[in-house]
């Protein structure tokens, strides 16, 4: 993929991100008696104490200096302070501290903008308890709890095109499919692959009027930040500027590292549907006494169900969906329910839109060949399956989303039905008409 020349200025302007800085306030609280007042401090205490009007001024500090001398009031402070740090200890893990006034803090609970917390909405939940075995080197309930979290954390929607109306579906699919290309060339995992794409999405989810010359620039920085998280050993940042074919240089791609890096949040670890299939389909062979960590599935099998997610991938309606439903219903397409329901916990109601969405996908692939196992330099045979790999992705989604529409028309057409569309005789028609 070749990009046309880079202009001076861009609409979005690339550059690190500032530090943002956290002031804590705290002030003591003032209290009144209707006598006259003298305060000490005692331990970081504020004390109040009434003044005698017939005792003279310097008759004042006798009795501090003789309380100081008693030997019961020593043997009180070391629990009294004991007591103080236990009361410390007990609010530090509610975010707060005693010697920290917080004003209002029910406020701070109340959103600000209600529609940002779109990833708090509970759909497609796990109704039954982990499907992973019993593990030796963690919790497998653990393990479920933090990949169902991470699906309510990353949110992806193919809304964000509204922000950016120079910018069509088209463009999106040639620049994935441009990248499944830079992976199978540098031997890359699936994992990095779909990293990217998961980093590109919600990258321009928060950007706004995003011009299309600078797509490949965020997408080529987005596959260099997913491989260095991912590969064991990444291509140099000078690999990457090297098949943009001069359209952008190391320079452009370090400072869009950081802006994307910013705008994530640097929440970099999603789980992918790559990872929720390898899941599925490592439950679904797993035997007693194999370690869980060791593939089990097989490798056929795994590379035709991910050359599915692939070409879905390409198409920007598969964000209407999340990557858990995705990798179980591109799963259903080669096993039965009943197994996708065991080895996830997804019922049919939440995976059924998902499959048949996916259907049109299915069929262009089976008209296809089967995706043959590829030999690749310095990767071991048992280890192909997870390298990336890259066929004409973009015939195969046009043949689909043709089939698509030609699927919808015969639902709305009446004329699919087997009947001729002709005018009622005068004698059919309605006597108030």
């Amino acid at each position: 993929m070749r990009s046309g020349p880079r202009q001076a200025d861009a609409d979005i302007r690339i550059g690190a991100g500032a530090t943002a800085d956290a002031f804590i306030h705290s002030a003591p609280r003032s209290g009144a008696i209707n006598t006259v007042d003298t305060m000490s401090r005692r331990s970081g205490r504020i004390t109040l104490q009434a003044r005698d009007s017939n005792t003279l001024e310097p008759n004042v500090r006798a009795p501090l200096r003789k309380r100081k001398s008693e030997p019961s009031k020593k043997k009180l402070q070391p629990a009294a302070k004991k007591q103080n740090y236990e009361i410390q200890k007990c609010w530090s893990e509610d975010g707060a501290s005693p010697c920290v006034l917080i004003e209002t803090p029910h406020k701070e609970l109340e959103p600000a903008d209600p529609s940002s917390f779109r990833q708090y909405r509970f759909k497609n939940l796990f109704i039954k308890a982990s499907p992973i075995p019993r593990l030796s080197w963690a919790s497998s309930d653990d393990v479920w709890i933090k990949m169902l979290n991470k699906e309510l954390k990353y949110v992806h929607d193919k809304s964000y095109l509204q922000r950016h109306p120079k910018l069509q579906p088209k463009m999106r699919a040639i620049l994935l499919d441009w990248l499944l290309e830079v992976c199978e060339v540098y031997s890359l995992h699936r994992q990095t692959a779909y990293l990217a794409q998961d980093f590109f999405d919600r990258f321009m989810l928060t950007q706004e009027n995003v011009n299309k010359d600078y797509l490949q620039l965020i997408g080529i920085t987005a596959l260099f930040i997913a491989s260095k998280i991912e590969e064991i050993y990444p291509p140099k940042i000078l690999d990457f500027a090297y098949v943009t074919d001069g359209a952008c240089d190391t320079c452009d791609i370090q400072r869009t590292e950081l802006h994307i890096l910013k705008a994530l949040n640097w929440n970099l670890c999603p789980e992918t549907p790559i990872s929720w299939l390898k899941l599925y389909a490592q439950v679904e062979a797993q035997t007693d006494g194999e370690n869980f960590l060791v593939p089990q599935f097989s490798q056929e099998t795994y590379i035709q169900i991910t050359q599915l997610l692939d070409l879905c991938m390409l198409d920007i309606n598969s964000l209407d969906y999340s990557y858990s439903v995705l990798a179980a219903a591109a799963f259903c397409h080669f096993s039965t329910f009943d197994v996708v329901h065991e080895v996830s916990g997804l019922t049919w109601d939440g995976v059924a839109p998902c499959v048949r969405w996916m259907s049109p996908f299915m069929d262009v692939l089976r008209s296809e060949p089967k995706p043959q196992l590829k030999n690749f330099s310095k990767v071991k045979a048992d280890a192909r399956h997870n390298i990336q790999t890259h066929v004409a992705y973009l015939d195969l989604l046009r043949k689909a989303q043709d089939c698509r529409l030609d699927s919808l028309e015969c639902q709305l057409s009446p004329v699919a039905m087997g009947a001729t569309l002709t005018p009622p005789s005068s004698t059919e028609k309605p006597a108030n008409h």
